[in-house]
């Protein structure tokens, strides 16, 4: 079965970088895909990618992740507003998708959409 669970700006902004890391990683071992509403900074991106590479074994193969922004439509005062009030607020806009190697095959992104690939897994491995 895939399970996708989503976790709002609000839940996700507030945790420290360990406590990020933490659900994240714990969600990917139980091979849920996350789609998490906003972006990670690049050092928690990076760090993420180190701690998962640490944690590669038989059963965990690893992680899939990709983030795409949001692409404000309107004029350029709206998209300035917008802008400034996502600085002030610390928002990071547009979307992250974590899943686990294991079950994601791809993620392929393109500046106005990602498409997620997954395995089949009731194919039998030979």
């Amino acid at each position: 079965m895939l399970t996708l669970q989503y976790i709002p700006y609000h839940d996700f902004a507030s945790l420290s970088m360990e406590e990020k890391l933490g659900k994240i990683i714990r969600a990917v071992k139980d091979e849920k895909i996350l789609l998490i509403e906003g972006r990670l900074n690049p050092m928690e991106e990076s760090e993420l990618i180190k701690r998962t590479m640490h944690a590669i074994n038989k059963n965990f193969k690893g992680i899939e992740i990709a983030s795409i922004d949001y692409e404000f439509k309107g004029d350029f005062l709206e998209n300035m507003k917008r802008n400034v009030a996502h600085f002030l607020l610390r928002k990071r806009g547009g979307l992250t998708i974590v899943g686990p190697a294991t079950v994601v095959k791809e993620i392929r992104k393109d500046p106005s959409k990602i498409e997620l690939l997954t395995l089949d897994r009731k194919k039998k491995k030979r």
